[in-house]
């Protein structure tokens, strides 16, 4: 089976991570974190120009997944890793598809009623337009 992780420094997506590892050990396991420069702060593609802000995010994606390989090892884990750059949700479903994955593991932050409403869910949007299983860890 292969499975998708998708990955924020989060509480929720550190979960996912080690939901995965720890149940799916055997299974082949991606990492993905996707970089949304939608996402940055203020004036940040202004002052900085698209291409650094978009160098900057892969960077801190890299130190990210190393930290991920890290933890995996301590479920005795191995998995590959991926950094894309866009919408969030988007990259995970069509990562998703290019590549037979066979079940998605998100973390979800678990927000309610209007905070729900007014930030959106990456997780939600992923069950809803995943063509394959996905499971949410909080």
């Amino acid at each position: 089976m292969h499975l998708l992780v998708a990955l924020e420094d989060s509480e929720p997506g550190w979960a996912a991570l080690e939901f995965a590892c720890a149940e799916h050990v055997d299974d082949e396991i991606t990492v993905l974190h996707a970089a949304d420069p939608t996402n940055s702060g203020y004036g940040e593609v202004a002052h900085l120009g698209a291409d650094v802000l978009i160098e900057r995010l892969r960077e801190e994606a890299a130190e990210l997944l190393a930290d991920a390989e890290d933890r995996a090892a301590e479920y005795g884990c191995s998995l590959e890793t991926v950094v894309s750059v866009g919408q969030p949700s988007d990259e995970i479903v069509d990562y998703a598809v290019e590549n037979d994955v066979d079940l998605i593991v998100v973390g979800s932050h678990g927000r309610t009623g209007f905070s729900r409403v007014l930030l959106g869910s990456v997780a939600e949007r992923v069950a809803r337009q995943s063509p394959v299983p996905v499971t949410i860890v909080r």
